[in-house]
C-alpha cells in the first residue's frame, strides 16, 4: 500500500505565544489589608486619644470618645462603618496603582500607531527580520502579539504545504491566540474598581442611616434643648459615611473609566496588527 502524506490541514504548527504566569495574590491579599489598615487609621489616628476632650480610656475595640478638638476625628464619631470606607478607599488606591503600572508596561515605549506603520513598512519591503526588531523595541501587548503573528508568518513564508488562505489562517489564529493571552492581563483586577464604585455609595447610606438611627433614638429619650442639639451633632456625623462613600465611589468610577479606555486603545492596536499581517501576507506571497 503507497504511503499517505498528511494533508495540508494537518500540516505541524507551533504557537509562538506562551501562557503568562503571574500570581494574583494582590486580589485577595490587598483588600483585607486595606480594611485592617482602614481600622488602625480610623482607631489609632483619627481616635487618638489626645484628638478628643474626653477620651474613653478603657474603650478597646470601639471607644466612645466625646468632645472631638479638629475636624478630621469628627470622622471618628461617625461609626463602625467610617474603618470599612476607609479600607475601600485604601484598595482604591491599591488598584489604581497596580493597573497603572501594568496598563502603562503593556502600553509599550513609543506610539502605537507609528508602531504599526513601522511594521507595515518593513512588511511591505518583505524584511521581516527588521519588523521582529521593532517588536522587541515596542514591547508591550501590542509587540508581543506582533512578534507572535510575526514569527507565524515568518514560519509561512517557507512553507510549501499549504495555500495561501490557509497560510493567512494560520497567522490569524496564531494572532487570536496571542491576544487571548494578553486580554485578560489587562483587564485583571478592574472589577474590584467597579463593584467599590457600587458598594461605597451603599455603605455610606448604611452608616448614614444608622448614625441617623442612633441620634433620633438619643433625642426620643433625652427631649428638650440639649437632645436636639445632640440630634444636629449626630446628623453632622453620620454624613461623614456619606461623604465618604460617594469619595470613594467617585474616585473609582472615574479610574475605572479611564484604565478601560486606554486598555480599548491597546485593543484597537492589538485588532490593527492583526489586520496588518494579514493583509500584508495576502498581499505579497499570493
Amino acid at each position: 500500500m503507497a504511503e499517505t502524506k498528511p494533508t495540508a490541514g494537518a500540516a505541524k504548527s507551533s504557537t509562538a505565544a506562551q501562557p503568562k504566569r503571574s500570581s494574583n495574590a494582590i486580589s485577595w491579599i490587598a483588600p483585607l489589608a486595606c480594611i485592617i489598615g482602614g481600622y488602625i487609621i480610623w482607631r489609632f489616628v483619627l481616635g487618638a486619644d489626645s484628638n478628643f476632650t474626653q477620651p474613653d480610656l478603657n474603650g478597646g475595640f470601639w471607644p466612645q470618645h466625646k468632645g472631638p478638638k479638629a475636624g478630621l476625628s469628627k470622622m471618628y464619631e461617625g461609626g463602625i462603618i467610617v474603618p470599612i470606607l476607609i479600607g475601600c478607599f485604601l484598595t482604591v488606591v491599591i488598584f489604581c496603582i497596580e493597573r497603572f503600572l501594568t496598563i502603562s508596561r503593556a502600553a509599550g515605549t513609543g506610539n502605537v500607531g507609528e508602531f504599526v506603520r513601522t511594521i507595515q513598512f518593513h512588511l511591505a519591503n518583505k524584511d521581516v527580520d527588521k519588523a521582529l526588531a521593532a517588536c522587541d523595541k515596542q514591547k508591550g501587548s501590542v509587540g508581543n502579539v506582533m512578534k507572535a503573528g510575526l514569527k507565524k508568518y515568518k514560519e509561512m513564508i517557507t512553507n510549501t504545504e499549504l495555500v495561501t488562505e490557509q497560510k493567512v489562517m494560520n497567522i490569524q489564529k496564531e494572532v487570536e491566540e496571542a491576544t487571548s493571552l494578553e486580554l485578560p492581563m489587562l483587564e485583571k483586577n478592574l472589577v474590584f474598581l467597579s463593584t467599590i464604585a457600587s458598594v461605597a455609595t451603599l455603605l455610606g447610606l448604611l452608616g448614614t442611616v444608622l448614625g441617623m438611627i442612633k441620634s433620633f433614638s438619643a433625642l426620643g429619650d433625652e427631649g428638650g434643648g440639649d437632645a436636639a442639639r445632640e440630634l444636629s451633632k449626630g446628623i453632622s456625623e453620620a454624613l461623614f459615611n456619606t461623604a465618604l462613600g460617594i469619595g470613594t465611589s467617585a474616585v473609582a468610577i472615574i479610574m475605572y473609566n479611564l484604565f478601560t479606555t486606554r486598555i480599548d486603545g491597546i485593543t484597537y492596536g492589538i485588532d490593527e496588527s492583526g489586520f496588518t499581517l494579514t493583509q500584508s501576507f495576502a498581499a505579497n506571497y499570493k
